[in-house]
């Protein structure tokens, strides 16, 4: 049935919304709104609201919001077309008769939700009957009750080609291979029961009908769990397991948690927490998350302390990136190593499990820690690709100011572990010149006499783009923060250049907020030699025009160029002194792959400028 917005629009004008709400909920009036207690969450002071003139409620506890058709749909759990269809009588309005292709789907959908409903009775009896006795010993063995199997419906399939489909024959075969409860095999030949010798999980959509099973495996064999194919009524990666039951636990508790299985999901309910749900033996899908985002902005997911479960959480993760927003993201919680939440709430109770999400790790520190731990960051190209990495992670989000914030704090946390690292010798120091707080300002130390590196026959980058950087910092100021130490690092051997590149500097360490005018006063201020014409062309962040993200980009592209650059050059000249020392192969080596290391870096922000 297709119902215009025009049609939808008029129901609901002419629907008094505290009408339909008052039969279960006590309001108040409240000028002119009125008020109550939240049906959605538990509450004791009023902060869920009924405005008649805009035709919707809203709560400012649980941020529960609709109109006549969502109050009907989520608190009465009805149908939409039973909703609308309500509404309709009560306002005197005749529903449009449906078109004869939406009234064969939609009497084809019942008809195979009733197929499914008697399939799922079926297994319910067999569970209970001679043949569920193994099932039954394993429920027991895992602690699930006679109660519990009840409420998620738990069943069993005689391990037989041809139980299921004698005992449902009324139902018709054609049925029950669309349904994916019978095998039809493609080369020909009589269909057999696709589920044998399993305990079974029925998969509920959003309204509690059944729409396909999940079977796990009580002997050996493969695969240990099954699923239903995809079929009319069952897509398996855009449903959640128990989002049913989850959904009104989930507003009442003002949270979702994601697990990786049933019993997972079965043995949490068990101690009291409904509010959960699991993919269908999949990794998390982009129709999943948004299933779970109409829930909570910020979902937990809580796999299990394996490298599997950890795996699952980092790939849901990343799945997550292009999509998240200001509004909604993910949060985890790694389990402890070898326990699933069935474990633990074995072993502590939902104490146990309660503690462990408290505090559950936010999507910008997971994805660090892992790319952290990927590998041992002892050479250059180790914390280059780390480096890479997070970039690569930054760039894949949609949401640009969310992508600019990922990638400086990311960047931010990876100069903070270089220095450590550096320290310790594991890798070349990042940065050489650290810089401590006098009097409230940040302070470059003295570079000693004689100091001033020599530059191999030629001016060292820094001196010959220093002044295109800061072209660049004053036109997008908010990237200073994430680059003022890869800047004061740099050597400059113009003191009247470097004094102002220090003022730079000093202003990102301040805290105070940096703009496009205070940035360009400091460098009018001290009259630092400005960038060449020859130099600034071509590059995006001199100018003012440009696309800011790829300007952003390229500025940070240039400093990370000429920040190698000033390392390649140092190491040059230490390994320049070791060959006058030692000629050996090994050495002049060393010289020529730094030689050949500084030509790709000219190379590269030659490309940068366009001027390749």
């Amino acid at each position: 049935m297709t119902l215009s917005p025009q049609w939808l629009d008029e129901l609901r004008a002419r629907t008094v919304l505290s009408a339909i709400i008052s039969p279960t909920v006590k309001l108040l009036r409240a000028g002119r709104e009125w008020k109550a207690c939240c049906p959605f969450h538990n509450e004791k002071t009023p902060s869920f609201t009924v405005n008649d003139d805009k035709g919707f409620y809203h709560c400012f506890g649980c941020g529960a919001h609709g109109d006549a058709i969502r109050f009907l749909t989520d608190h009465r759990g009805m149908p939409f077309m039973d909703a609308v269809k309500e509404l309709a009588a009560k306002a005197g309005m005749d529903v449009p008769a449906p078109d004869p292709q939406a009234k064969e789907r939609a009497d084809r959908t019942a008809s195979l939700t009733d197929v499914m409903a008697s399939v799922a009775g079926w297994y319910s009896e067999q569970l209970n009957g001679l043949a569920g006795a193994e099932a039954r010993d394993y429920l027991k063995r895992r602690g699930i009750d006679a109660e519990t199997v009840q409420r998620f419906a738990l069943g069993f399939a005689p391990d037989s080609r041809s139980a299921l489909k004698r005992a449902l024959e009324k139902l018709g075969e054609d049925r029950l291979v669309e349904t994916g409860m019978l095998i039809k095999p493609e080369e020909g030949g009589d269909s057999y029961d696709r589920f044998r010798g399993r305990l079974m999980f029925p998969i509920r959509d959003p309204r509690g009908r059944v729409i396909g099973f999940g079977g796990r495996i009580l002997g050996s064999g493969e695969p240990k769990y099954l699923n239903s194919p995809d079929t009319p009524l069952f897509d398996k990666g855009r449903t959640l397991y128990n989002i049913d039951r989850a959904s009104p636990a989930s507003r009442a508790s003002r949270r979702l948690i994601v697990v990786e299985g049933y019993m997972d999901v079965i043995a949490l309910d068990r101690a009291g927490i409904a509010e959960v749900v699991a993919p269908n033996g999949t990794a998390v899908t982009e129709a999943q998350l948004e299933r779970m985002w109409r829930l909570d902005p910020a979902p937990i997911l809580c796999f299990d302390g394996d490298s599997a479960g950890r795996k699952a959480a980092i790939r849901a993760a990343l799945r997550a990136l292009p999509h998240i927003t200001p509004e909604r993201t993910l949060r985890f919680v790694e389990l402890p190593a070898g326990q699933d939440p069935d474990d633990v709430i074995s072993s502590g109770g939902s104490d146990a499990f309660e503690a462990l999400i408290a505090a559950p790790e936010p999507l910008d520190a997971r994805l660090w820690r892992h790319e952290l731990e990927a590998q041992l960051l002892g050479t250059p190209e180790a914390w280059a690709g780390l480096k890479q990495r997070l970039l690569d992670h930054a760039s894949a989000i949609g949401h640009a100011d969310l992508a600019r914030i990922y990638r400086e704090d990311w960047l931010s946390r990876f100069y903070a572990q270089r220095r450590p690292a550096a320290a310790a010798g594991t890798a070349s120091p990042a940065f050489e010149r650290r810089g401590t707080f006098r009097n409230g300002r940040f302070m470059l130390p003295e570079k000693k006499p004689g100091a001033v590196m020599k530059r191999i026959g030629q001016a060292g980058m820094a001196d010959e783009f220093i002044g295109v950087l800061m072209v660049g910092f004053a036109n997008y100021p908010e990237e200073l923060p994430v680059h003022c130490e890869q800047l004061a690092a740099l050597d400059i051997a113009d003191q009247m250049t470097a004094r102002v590149r220090d003022e730079l500097v000093n202003a990102a360490f301040s805290g105070a907020a940096l703009d496009r005018d205070g940035l360009a006063t400091i460098l009018r201020g001290d009259g630092a030699t400005g960038p060449k014409a020859s130099s600034t062309m071509g590059f995006s962040f001199t100018r003012r025009d440009s696309d800011p993200d790829r300007a952003r980009s390229d500025l940070a592209a240039a400093v990370e160029i000429i920040s190698a650059a000033e390392e390649v050059a140092r190491a040059l000249e230490d390994a320049t002194e070791r060959l006058k020392r030692d000629m050996t192969d090994e050495a002049l080596e060393e010289q020529q792959r730094l030689i050949s290391a500084r030509h790709g870096l000219r190379q590269r922000l030659a490309q940068l400028a366009g001027t390749d």
